[in-house]
């Protein structure tokens, strides 16, 4: 039989298209890392919360995909490029935040991105094993979502003295005015929440918890009723504010609006604290010694002039100890406002959606606790910072396993 001439078009034509399928496949497995970073960096510019999470759908239907495509005798390339994956979610997450990453969400991100490339590798040849991979996707992926706050069997009773719009809404009237804030959606998790029309109700009396957000003008009388309550053991969280920046529907100089300066003076007075003016007019973003995140709005600070009271975040934060009882004094009272804590207004209860650790810390000044550790970008430099080195990470593995798995027809991998 004649050997075909190399002068045949035919033949003339694999040889080019062999080499544009492999290049073709040499960019896809560069790009994979970068692109499954890319579209999971919504969620992180939506709320500035890392959760190696926020990746794990797109991850693994990129690799899922691109497990397909190169098929089951480049399994072991899919694999690399899947720890490639979760090593650079793992690189962003530690330079964005400034500490080691969450161990738990990056070993799931690596279990779910794993089993997607290899179920997707192996589902043209080995249809039940390429099932059980995927299976394993969806478990891990459940595994790693965060529960929303569930309701607590014993909750304590919480007096709630505000002239905030906690619980109703500003400009409407009736019953259709009955509203709970977000932010006491979240703390009836935890407690019994009673609003207080004053300090002098009886009501008071049977709680052992207080918290006082920007209240209304306060007789003296009714400020000694409070002294008098937590030197006897109460446990009360003080939001003061100098400035407040709370949006309302209402007319300035409406005495229906929350008072736009703290009026608690004489109080803080008797306790050695003084409120300074706000240093700032915009928002800031304040980190805790433990890194959980505080956001304010025109947020000022304390100085103190007694032994009994120490500062934190700057002095935005004192937590004092008066007779018996504590006191958390918070110099802003704007930070309560679900547009400063809140990523998504519809899933207040989803620690997932939260842009500042707010509630959680109120929770916990006032004795309970909240499930959860959340991490937070630092900075807008230091996530532009993180992309670029994880990208870089990310496309310097993909390389090295493509020159170490992907090329030759003799390679390992590549064996069915």
């Amino acid at each position: 039989m004649a050997r075909p001439s190399n002068a045949d078009p035919s033949c003339r034509a694999v040889g080019p298209a062999s080499r544009m399928i492999a290049v073709g496949r040499g960019l896809l497995i560069l790009c994979l890392p970068g692109l499954v970073l890319l579209v999971g960096l919504p969620a992180v510019l939506r709320g500035g919360q890392i959760d190696a999470m926020h990746w794990a759908l797109p991850a693994a239907a990129i690799l899922a995909g691109a497990g397909w495509i190169l098929g089951r005798a480049r399994l072991g390339l899919t694999l690399w490029i899947a720890f490639g994956v979760a090593g650079s979610v793992a690189l962003l997450s530690a330079l964005a935040v400034g500490r080691a990453p969450q161990a738990m969400p990056v070993l799931l991100l690596l279990v779910l991105v794993c089993g997607a490339g290899a179920g997707g590798a192996l589902l043209r040849s080995r249809l039940e094993v390429a099932l059980c991979l995927l299976a394993a996707v969806v478990l891990a992926w459940f595994a790693g979502r965060t529960a929303p706050v569930e309701q607590a069997a014993d909750r304590p009773v919480l007096a709630v003295i505000t002239g905030l719009p906690l619980f109703w809404r500003e400009g409407e009237q009736g019953l259709a005015a009955r509203s709970d804030a977000p932010v006491i959606a979240l703390l009836r998790r935890r407690f019994d929440v009673r609003p207080l029309d004053s300090a002098s109700s009886p009501d008071l009396q049977r709680a052992r918890l207080l918290l006082l957000a920007q209240p209304r003008g306060m007789r003296a009388d009714a400020l000694a009723v409070i002294d008098r309550w937590v030197r006897q053991g109460g446990r009360a969280v003080v939001l003061a504010d100098p400035l407040l920046r709370w949006p309302s529907p209402l007319p300035l100089g409406d005495r229906r609006r929350a008072p736009p300066v703290s009026l608690l003076r004489p109080l803080l007075d008797h306790w050695g604290v003084r409120l300074a003016p706000p240093a700032t007019m915009g928002e800031e973003r304040h980190f805790l010694a433990d890194g959980s995140l505080l956001t304010t709005m025109a947020g000022s600070r304390f100085e103190l002039s007694g032994g009994h009271c120490r500062a934190a975040a700057s002095g935005m934060v004192a937590q004092c100890r008066i007779g018996q009882g504590t006191v958390v004094l918070v110099a802003d009272a704007d930070l309560i406002d679900d547009r400063l804590w809140l990523a998504d207004p519809d899933h207040p209860l989803s620690p997932q959606q939260w842009s500042a650790d707010t509630p959680a810390l109120l929770t916990q000044w006032l004795g309970q606790f909240l499930p959860g550790e959340r991490q937070w970008v630092r900075s807008g430099e230091a996530l532009a910072r993180a992309v670029r080195w994880a990208l870089l990470a990310g496309i310097l593995w993909a390389g090295l396993g493509w020159a170490l798995f992907g090329r030759g027809k003799s390679g390992i991998w590549r064996r069915g």
